[in-house]
């Protein structure tokens, strides 16, 4: 971020106050050199959605019901940005079909929350893990781990199309540390997924009319571990996307 030289937080951002007696943390005066150009360009935003917004979504579903679902969702994003960081729940977690504009949305608050002084930073879920492998040294048996490190440095960490990867014990392992970190420290975490959850609402179970089978939908929990599934429920606000058409090609 370029703060190594603040005398006041160490490079940090955040500045400890005092406060009646009571110690907490504040946006340091240094934080106002970063312009917002500045906060983008080191925040690792996938071109395609560099240019997020709430007022550029277009995914409007014509159908009413739906369509009160996506008012209601842009309702509870915007008040989550205007009250941030005092909000009940640090992060996000955005569940839906693919197409729904999830990484649209979650883009277009974490644009507007580094517009407001915050470090952003953006990983792919599989691009993350890929980059935490190639760090690791198999001579030594440790690893760079910059990318990891930076995961639980940033102030507010978005992973795009979690448990999109293949579940294995070092994966589950690695997102747990990264989740467990987060929600320990209470920084913000905002989550996209594709995967259905119960508790999100979601069938694991489905069957199509007149079908002689079943349909077994892999749940969030299978693929990235019961421990790293409660820690996000813990600390994410739920953001259930409505059944709407494919994002992509509505806008084609």
């Amino acid at each position: 971020m370029g703060l190594m030289a603040c005398e006041k937080c160490g490079g940090s951002g955040w500045a400890i106050v005092e406060r009646d007696g009571i110690s907490g943390a504040q946006r340091c005066d240094c934080a106002a050199l970063e312009t917002p150009v500045n906060r983008e360009a080191e925040a690792n935003l996938p071109p395609l959605y560099r240019d997020s917004s709430f007022e550029n979504f277009s995914n409007r579903p014509e159908h009413p019901i739906a369509f009160l679902a996506l008012s209601q969702i842009f309702v509870k994003l915007q008040g989550y940005v205007k009250e941030f960081p005092l909000v009940p729940k640090p992060g996000l977690l955005l569940i839906g079909p693919t197409g729904t504009g999830k990484t649209h949305l979650a883009v277009a608050v974490l644009r507007a929350l580094m517009a407001k002084g915050f470090q952003g930073l953006f990983f792919d879920y599989s691009h993350l893990l890929e980059q935490i492998r190639a760090g690791w040294n198999a001579e030594e048996g440790t690893s760079a781990r910059a990318a990891y490190q930076s995961c639980l440095d940033a102030d507010i960490l978005l992973l795009d199309d979690l448990g999109s990867q293949r579940i294995s014990d070092w994966v589950e392992d690695t997102l747990t540390s990264i989740v467990t970190s987060r929600c320990n420290n209470k920084k913000p975490l905002i989550v996209t997924t594709n995967l259905p959850d119960p508790d999100a609402g979601d069938s694991i179970v489905e069957r199509s009319p007149g079908a002689t089978y079943v349909d077994y939908r892999i749940p969030l929990a299978q693929k990235i571990g019961e421990r790293a599934r409660s820690r996000l429920f813990e600390m994410c606000e739920l953001v259930k996307m409505p059944q709407i058409p494919d994002y992509r090609f509505r806008k084609r």
